[in-house]
């Protein structure tokens, strides 16, 4: 009875047990990561050992090394991320419930969202140089059209019956935007913004692929030439982390600023 309950569909599973879930399936990896490595099986220029990465990340902690890189792409990211994003939830919303509005961006963001960031990359020195401003331009452009087709899907998913009962109780269009369509729209916009948080923390190395000085993106990139697998599996993991942050953030905030949404 206890396994039918289990590995029953939509079920919820005891908290303790989903945790040793999750540390058995890091414990898994991170075993096979030192049977390839101490065992001999791969070479430590091809597959840095636990301990190398460790001394990489105390060796750079130490002289500010990884936080200084750290600090460069967290700003990369977060501007990149927060420009797109407020831009393209009111764009989105009106896109997905309003067909005029549908007509005039769709067929641009229908395009745009097909072209690899990394083909825009030559354009983007040329029209605003190598500075901060052209990685925080790739992340935006990684994420806008990507988010303003998914948030404009939620909202054209709200039921019009929800809209017409709102009309029909005597509501106005005011206040069927800003206490009917805006609220039914929120929990989705919030999931999706989360998903293409994921997506910019994996556009950062394309975005300080090219004359950057710092970031985890340019730190990986630097460490590939010297072939420092430790150093380069610093920086993913590091990555990797942020981004469990970031993720782990948005499911607090979606908690607690929309309480009225069912919890996934």
């Amino acid at each position: 009875m206890a396994n039918r309950s289990i590995f029953a569909p939509k079920e919820d599973i005891p908290r303790g047990l989903y945790i040793l879930l999750g540390l058995s399936s890091v414990a898994i990896i991170f075993g096979l990561w030192c049977v390839l490595t101490y065992g001999g099986l791969t070479p430590p220029d091809f597959l840095a050992p636990p301990h190398l990465v460790a001394e990489a990340a105390i060796k750079r902690i130490a002289n500010g090394n990884l936080l200084d890189n750290t600090e460069a792409s967290l700003t990369v990211i977060l501007l990149g991320f927060l420009f797109a994003s407020i831009l393209s939830v009111p764009l989105g919303i009106l896109m997905g419930s309003f067909k005029a509005v549908e007509a005039v961006i769709e067929p641009i963001t229908g395009f745009m969202r097909y072209i690899p960031v990394s083909a825009l990359i030559p354009l983007l020195i040329l029209w605003i140089g190598i500075g901060v401003e052209q990685k925080v331009m790739v992340i935006f452009l990684g994420t806008f059209f990507q988010q303003l087709i998914l948030i404009s899907d939620v909202s054209a998913r709200v039921s019009k019956d929800l809209i017409d009962c709102s009309y029909t109780l005597g509501a106005n269009r005011r206040q069927v935007v800003t206490r009917v369509l805006l609220p039914a729209c929120m929990p989705g916009v919030m999931d999706n913004l989360r998903v293409t948080m994921g997506w910019a923390w994996t556009y950062l190395v394309v975005a300080e692929l090219v004359a950057a000085n710092s970031g985890l993106g340019y730190m990986i990139l630097n460490a590939m030439r010297g072939l420092f697998t430790d150093v380069i599996l610093l920086g993913v993991f590091t990555i990797g982390i942020l981004g469990l942050i970031t993720d782990q953030i948005f499911k607090f905030l979606r908690r607690r600023l929309l309480p009225w949404s069912a919890e996934f």
